[in-house]
Parts: structure tokens; sequence; C-alpha cells
């Protein structure tokens, strides 16, 4: 009698968005090993909570589920939106892959490009780093908070009661609803989310096996690239509720990395950008970091509680 492996568990929040991109995980790492995977969903804090974000500290409000069924094994692996993770590491588990990055960018769902909207036209979105940024763009704008998935956001754009709202374009993209997208802004209009658009496959530390199999997935340019973008974050010492943008990646040998801190009423911003080798992103986010806090970082950061 043969024995079959029982198929790998793989926790995922129960979004369409979530278990979309699980989906593709788990598609990819059988494609690759064989391994049969399974879907588990997982309902987090981020996930029922009606508060906004910023006013739960924003990162982790959507891991910590997860992080527990690894720890407790009642799931294999998890799959996080890199941007979600806390950027501190949890000695617990480790983030055996990082597959390659979708798109970076943020996008307009609206009904005209943002140049082209009325004064004073409503742009929903729950993100004070994507405010800040529109706000230096169009400051004559009215931005309003929201929550809710995919759906939810752009239902308040086709409904009327907003004229727009930004999402992450990876997200749509992985949706299949780029085609919805009125507008991508670049990197050097608007910096994303450190991390924006990679996935992180994460297991527990003491699963080096599995560690090792999951290894499969890993892009090592995606890896150093939102290293460097995360070691900013966490550098300034702000979570993913400050208004912090970044973004890294690869020009010729060097890495290139620029971020920045933008007042949240888009009147001021602390920007810089660097370049370094890829082997040290780490260095390369830290030492970046430092020099915007010379400059005022941290105060622009502090300025979004007032």
């Amino acid at each position: 009698m043969s024995s079959v492996s029982p198929p790998l568990r793989l926790g995922t929040r129960r979004s369409v968005m979530a278990t979309t991109q699980s989906g593709l995980v788990a598609a990819r790492l059988t494609e690759l090993t064989g391994a049969a995977v399974e879907l588990v969903g997982v309902t987090t804090f981020g996930d029922v909570t009606k508060a906004d974000l910023t006013q739960l500290g924003g990162t982790g409000v959507f891991v910590s589920a997860l992080r527990d069924k690894l720890i407790e094994g009642e799931i294999d692996l998890a799959v996080h939106s890199l941007k979600d993770l806390p950027t501190t590491p949890d000695p617990r588990v480790v983030i055996a892959a990082i597959p390659p990055r979708d798109d970076p960018r943020d996008a307009l769902v609206s009904v005209a490009k943002l140049a082209d909207l009325p004064p004073g036209a409503k742009i929903g979105t729950g993100s004070p780093r994507r405010i800040a940024q529109l706000r230096m763009i169009r400051p004559d704008l009215d931005y309003v908070p929201i929550r809710g998935n995919a759906d939810t956001r752009i239902g308040k754009v086709t409904s009327g009661q907003l004229q727009g709202v930004v999402l992450a374009a990876a997200g749509l993209g992985r949706l299949g609803r780029d085609s919805e997208i009125s507008q991508i802004f670049e990197v050097e209009e608007m910096l994303p989310a450190p991390g924006q658009g990679a996935l992180a496959v994460e297991c527990r530390s003491d699963r080096s096996e599995l560690a090792e199999l999951l290894s499969v997935l890993d892009d090592a340019r995606t890896r150093a690239a939102v290293t460097a973008e995360r070691a900013v974050l966490n550098a300034l010492e702000a979570g993913c509720a400050a208004p912090v943008g970044a973004y890294s990646a690869e020009n010729g040998p060097d890495l290139i990395l620029t971020a920045a801190v933008v007042a949240v009423d888009g009147r001021r911003a602390v920007r810089k950008s660097t370049a370094g080798s890829p082997s040290a992103p780490m260095d390369l986010g830290r030492d970046l970091a430092a020099e915007m806090i010379a400059e005022g970082a941290g105060t622009l950061i502090g300025e979004r509680a007032h």
C-alpha cells in the first residue's frame, strides 16, 4: 500500500483577493514540486473590525490570526500581501519565499483621470500614504477614508457615491479587473507602499524541510528590492498606516532605492534616493532612512496622529 503525503494546508484570508492570490501560489507550488496544496480560510481581526486601520496601528491586523494558526500547527504555510507584514521579524516564523513581484504601482478607478476631475470630487482610499501624495497632486479634491474589498470600493464609484478610488494595481490585475483602471500612477508621482505588489509565503521557523520546499517560489531580485523598502519603514519606526512610500528596483549592477515621507496635508515631504549593492539591501534601506530622519522625516510621521 503506497503512502500518499497529505496536502499542504495553505492558510489564507477569506477575501476574494486573498484566496485568489493564495490560489496562484498554491498552483505554482504544485507545478514546481508536485506537492498537493489545499486552501484553509482564516478570518483575521482586520477582516471583521469596522475601525479605521490607521487607528488600529495598521500593520499586523491581517497577519496575526494566520501566524497563530501556523504556530499552533493548524496550517502548514500562509500567504500574505507583503505590505501587510510587520517589518519586525517574528522568530517563530520565516518568510520562506517571496515570489516574483507583480505591478507595484497604485491605480485609480474613476470616472476620469485625476487631472480631469472637478474640484471637490470625492476620492476614496484608506491609506494615509496615498492621501498625502494625492494631496500633493490635487489638493482641491476631497479624500474619503474607505474600507472593504475591491468590489465594495469600486461599487462606490459605479453607484456615484465617489468619483474615484485608489487601489493597488497588482490586486486589480490578480482579480482580472485591470480593464477598470482609469489611470496608473507612475512611481515618480506616487511612491507605493514598501513591498506593494509582492507576496510573502511564511512557514514555521522550525520546519526547515518545508521552508526548503517553499524556497522554489522565491525570486532573489524581488526579495532584495522589497527588503530594502521594508528596511526604510523599519528604521523610520513607522507602520503600514504611516505616510511612507518606498520603491526599489535594479538598474545595472545597482539597486536603486527611493523613499518618501509626506505630511498628511501634502504640503511637505522628505524624499531621497540612493544606490547600492543588491547583496546588502538592509544596509541600503537603513542608510537612506537615516538620511531622511536627519532631514526631519520623523516629524512628518509623528504628525499623522494629530
